[in-house]
């Protein structure tokens, strides 16, 4: 049956039309590698630059290692030491900041600062605006000095009213009495009755 089947393949009207249509093509590796290569680059610069790059990542992944190594032995080391994570937090933000005051950046901006505070307090302007100040605060002070004057003035005129005279009076009085109570009543207290207050007879025979 085999033979019979190779048979009628051998002698099908569609003989030779595959083979036709996949004809071999040949293939040139070193083209297709050239095509793409990056351009300026020939095949062995791009052979010398990938093994390189796979020895830096290789770098990369041994350093990331160790660096967590570092890491885990930091916080040993500072658990040890009863350190919280808030005092490395404090650290870290007073290293910054140390590291902000001596940049380049920061001290050129603290020049230019000083630089314009100079030129506008040295300005016609800000002179002007100090002077209008101060004289202000000199009326203002005026005001209120001769406002506490009238008030004074006003609370002198009214101690000397009658009307403030006789309350004052009255308080006098009141006070006079209570006082003159209190001192009865110690007085009062502090004396014994009867022959107390009579110094006692000498009986003693001649």
């Amino acid at each position: 049956m085999e033979s019979a089947s190779q048979d009628i393949n051998l002698n099908s009207p569609n003989k030779g039309l595959l083979s036709d249509t996949m004809t071999d093509v040949p293939v040139d590796n070193a083209a297709s590698a050239r095509m793409s290569t990056p351009e300026g680059l020939t095949l062995a610069e791009e052979e010398e630059l990938r093994s390189e790059l796979a020895k830096v990542e290789e770098e990369i992944g041994t350093l990331r290692q160790v660096l967590a190594a570092k890491e885990r032995h930091c916080g040993e080391l500072k658990r040890k030491l009863g350190l919280t994570p808030l005092d490395g937090l404090k650290q870290n933000l007073s290293k910054s900041w140390h590291d902000v005051q001596v940049s380049n950046a920061y001290v050129k901006t603290s020049e230019k600062l000083g630089e314009w505070n100079d030129r506008v307090t040295q300005s016609d302007f800000y002179k002007k605006t100090q002077e209008t100040l101060s004289q202000a605060g000199q009326k203002t002070s005026a005001a209120l000095s001769n406002v506490g004057s009238v008030i004074s003035r006003k609370f002198g005129d009214m101690r000397n009213s009658a009307t403030f005279k006789s309350f004052e009076d009255r308080v006098g009085t009141i006070k006079s009495r209570v006082v003159g109570s209190r001192e009865n009543s110690t007085d009062s207290l502090h004396s014994p009755s009867g022959a107390g207050d009579k110094p006692p007879q000498d009986n003693t025979p001649f």
